[in-house]
């Protein structure tokens, strides 16, 4: 019998290993080896990385305009872009959680983003925002000078318009479905005990809705990566300084097939998520334990 069992659970092992084989297979071929090459790559010089110069390509990318410039745009469009959106989204779903007037038929509302071509909302913003466009129109007839919304500055915080219209139903909703299952005992408990809103809020809410929370920035980092498709179709491969992101130095030194340079900000970009999602890690499980 010792044996029989034994062997039913080398068979079981056996078959697990088997169907996870093919995920396995492609977690090498698709992002190790590809990650493993590109770390070569950063440390190497000429075709197919055939020069090691140690960290020169790293010096080069660091004193470089166009990374520097894009390193700090993304970073103020993630951390203007994520903490706006979960902010925002966090204290809509409370109001839709209360049942307000209105708060039913805003439910359906918050689903457009997701269903429309991201394309088609573009060109709507550019018809809307041009130098002749909607805005400027309505400005000139008020007697206020118009302003270019889609260079300098202002095209920063169009394309900040465009991420958080874009997120913020995707989070109302998972946010709202994290309320949802906040048992409402906790709530009544705490009234009993003399607890205000904000006590409640802060104790209960927050920490139960952590999970939720960590999701949703987790979604909003992913969404706010996502927009170089937004900061494309407005600016083109070269767009204007408030708008250009590390995605388009990453494509830009494709197309000009200087790898090393790549590698270097791929690497850079791939540490710093790591870095970013392994803090709100962090401050999930703080928050869970209180």
């Amino acid at each position: 019998m010792k044996g029989r069992h034994h062997l039913l659970e080398r068979r079981k092992k056996l078959t697990g290993i088997w169907l996870a084989a093919p995920s396995l297979f492609g977690t090498f071929l698709f992002f190790l080896l590809p990650f493993a090459i590109c770390i070569r790559y950063s440390f190497t010089f000429g075709v197919g990385g055939s020069y090691f110069v140690g960290f020169l390509n790293y010096k080069d990318v660091f004193s470089s305009y166009a990374f520097q410039l894009a390193a700090v745009n993304t970073l103020r469009f993630l951390g203007i872009g994520v903490t706006l959106n979960i902010v925002l989204s966090f204290f809509t779903a409370l109001v839709i959680k209360k049942g307000l007037a209105g708060s039913r038929m805003f439910r359906y509302i918050l689903l457009l983003p997701l269903v429309l071509p991201i394309a088609s909302v573009v060109m709507v913003v550019q018809v809307f925002f041009a130098d002749a466009g909607i805005l400027n129109q309505w400005l000139i007839s008020i007697g206020v000078p118009i302003a270019q919304w889609l260079e300098g500055p202002n095209a920063f915080y169009v394309l900040l318009g465009l991420y958080l219209w874009k997120s913020f139903g995707y989070s109302v909703i998972l946010l709202l479905s994290g309320l949802n299952v906040i048992p409402e005992e906790f709530y009544q408990t705490a009234a009993i005990e003399g607890a205000g809103s904000v006590q409640k809020l802060v104790s209960i809410t927050l920490p139960m809705m952590a999970p939720h929370l960590f999701l949703a920035a987790v979604m909003g980092i992913v969404n706010a990566f996502k927009s170089y498709r937004e900061a494309f179709l407005l600016g083109g491969k070269h767009p204007h300084d408030s708008i250009y992101m590390i995605q388009h130095f990453l494509n830009n030194n494709f197309e000009n097939l200087n790898y090393q340079k790549l590698s270097v900000a791929a690497i850079m970009l791939f540490l710093v998520l790591l870095f970013v999602l392994c803090g709100l890690y962090l401050l999930q499980n703080r928050y869970k334990e209180q």
